[in-house]
């Protein structure tokens, strides 16, 4: 459970909100995804000829699933306020894929909140500033800033 409140927040902008824990992608993470997206492409689901043709040595993760591994992370963090009622994904202002994942390699999120207005409905626009890490590698996977609109429940 988080500790972060709404009235907390507002002050906590700039300030770090957290790091999950380390995430290995897997093969069968990159077939499942190739599977639900279609992306089939060979640079991702065929190991041998990556490991053959590949400038990265072997198979790599989609950018898209990398991406989408920072709801779950971040989630993991606790960068939700207690006494949500539900936090909606509304987008994201910017995406920079920065290097590729390799399959077998392990990743983690370092979350920054950047902003957080209250709306005239009563809820709230978050915005997050992600990196993802790759372990041993000097430069991160993907920089990311998100939006959610969170809604405050009755207990907030």
């Amino acid at each position: 459970m988080t500790d972060l409140t709404f009235e907390k927040m507002g002050g906590m902008v700039g300030e770090p909100l957290g790091t999950s824990g380390w995430q290995v992608v897997t093969q069968e993470a990159v077939n499942e995804f190739a599977n639900c997206t279609g992306d089939h492409q060979w640079i991702h689901v065929d190991v041998e000829r990556a490991k053959k043709e590949s400038p990265f040595g072997g198979p790599v993760a989609h950018g898209y699933l990398t991406l989408s591994l920072l709801s779950a992370m971040a989630m993991e963090i606790g960068v939700v306020p207690k006494g949500t009622a539900a936090a909606l994904n509304y987008g994201l202002d910017k995406v920079r894929f920065l290097a590729p994942v390799p399959v077998g390699a392990k990743v983690r999120l370092h979350s920054k909140l950047t902003g957080f207005d209250r709306k005239d409905n009563g809820q709230y626009l978050m915005k997050t500033e992600n990196t993802m890490e790759i372990e041993g590698a000097s430069r991160p996977a993907l920089l990311a800033e998100s939006l959610a609109i969170l809604v405050p429940g009755p207990d907030a």
